[in-house]
C-alpha cells in the first residue's frame, strides 16, 4: 500500500491518469488527527489529496478503520444533488486500494470557520448557511445501503467522545449510555463532525468537508456538535458566539428534537475537556470551569437551547 507523504506525491501523481500533468507544488494541510491531507497546485488546476490513517495523531491510543475513506468519497459524490449548490467539493478521482482520493480545492484565500471565529470574526450569515446545509443533509434521501453502517462513527466519535469520557466520570455512565442510544436511531443522514474546522469560507461560499464518519443516525448529534463549538468559544471569551448559536438553532426551525440536542450537547461539552480529543485552545482555568459547567448541564439539562445560550 502506498503511504502518502509530501516527499512522494510527485511519484504517486505521475502514475495517476485522472489528474492534470505537472509540475506540481505540494503543501501539507492540517488534516486534523485522522488523515494525511495535501494540497496540490499545478499550472492548470488545484486539488487536495486525502488519505485516512489507521492510528490517529493523539496522545491516547485511537485506532480506526482506514476504509472509512471510501464512505467519505461516496458521500461527497452521492449527496451533491441534495445539498445547496456549491456546498460540497467535487470528487476528482478515487483510489480505494490505497485509501486515497482527490477532491476539489478551495481557493487559496479560503479560511476555515474555526480560525475566523477564534479571531473574533463573527458573521451571522454563516450560522444561517450552516443551518440550511444541515437541514438539507438530514432530510436528503436515506441512502441506507451506503450509510447504514456506524462502525467509523463508533470508532471516531462514540468511543473517544462518549465512552472514554464516561470512563473518567463513572457517575455519568447512564447519561452517556442514553446519548449513545439516541445515535442508534436511523432518523437521517448525519455528518458526525459538523464543526467550524470543517467549513471552508471562500468569499460568500461555505464549503462543508470531512465526511469520514457520515452515517444514518440521529441528526441532533450534528446540531449539538456545532452548538458545542459555539459554547466552548463563548467560554473562551469569543464575543458573538452565543448569538450565532441561537441564530443557527432558530434557522433550523424546530426540525431537530430540542431535548435530544441538549442531551448530546452536555456530553459533547464534557468530552472536549476529558475525552480523547480535548479542545486545544482552552486554558487550564477554562477547562476546570467548563468541566463543572458541563457536568451540571448533563445532570440538570434546561428545557430549551435558548436558556443555554442567552447572553
Amino acid at each position: 500500500m502506498f503511504n502518502l507523504q509530501p516527499n512522494n506525491v510527485q511519484d504517486y501523481l505521475a502514475a495517476q491518469r485522472a489528474v492534470p500533468s505537472g509540475p506540481w507544488t505540494v503543501t501539507p494541510l492540517g488534516g486534523g488527527v485522522s488523515n494525511t491531507v495535501l494540497r496540490v497546485d499545478c499550472p492548470s488546476s488545484s486539488f487536495v489529496l486525502k488519505q485516512s490513517l489507521g492510528q490517529l495523531r493523539v496522545q491516547e491510543e485511537w485506532l480506526a478503520d482506514r476504509g472509512r475513506i471510501r464512505r467519505e468519497f461516496t458521500a461527497l459524490r452521492d449527496l451533491q444533488p441534495f445539498l445547496p449548490a456549491g456546498s460540497l467539493p467535487a470528487v476528482l478521482f478515487e483510489d480505494p486500494d490505497n485509501y486515497i482520493f482527490a477532491l476539489e480545492a478551495a481557493s487559496p484565500q479560503a479560511k476555515d470557520w474555526k480560525s475566523l471565529l477564534l479571531r473574533n470574526s463573527i458573521d451571522p450569515s454563516f450560522a444561517r448557511q450552516a443551518a440550511t446545509i444541515l437541514a438539507a443533509l438530514f432530510s436528503s434521501p436515506n441512502l441506507t445501503d451506503r450509510f447504514a453502517d456506524q462502525t467509523s462513527f463508533d470508532q471516531l466519535r462514540l468511543d473517544p467522545y462518549y465512552r472514554f469520557t464516561a470512563s473518567r466520570h463513572p457517575d455519568l455512565h447512564p447519561q452517556f449510555d442514553e446519548a449513545i442510544a439516541l445515535c442508534r436511531r436511523p432518523l437521517g443522514i448525519v455528518h458526525g463532525d459538523f464543526s467550524p474546522k470543517n467549513f471552508l469560507i471562500d468569499g460568500d461560499r461555505m464549503l462543508l468537508i470531512d465526511f469520514e464518519v457520515v452515517h444514518l443516525g440521529d441528526p441532533a448529534f450534528d446540531a449539538a456538535f456545532l452548538l458545542n463549538h459555539f459554547l466552548l468559544k463563548a467560554h473562551h471569551g469569543i464575543h458573538g458566539c452565543r448569538e450565532l448559536a441561537l441564530l443557527f438553532w432558530e434557522t433550523l426551525d424546530s426540525r431537530i428534537d430540542q431535548s435530544d440536542t441538549i442531551r448530546h450537547l452536555g456530553c459533547l461539552h464534557l468530552a472536549r475537556i476529558d475525552g480523547k480529543s480535548p479542545a486545544e485552545y482552552l486554558t487550564e482555568p477554562e477547562r476546570v470551569s467548563i468541566r463543572e459547567y458541563a457536568r451540571d448541564l448533563i445532570l440538570n439539562p434546561p428545557a430549551t437551547i435558548r436558556q443555554i445560550f442567552q447572553p
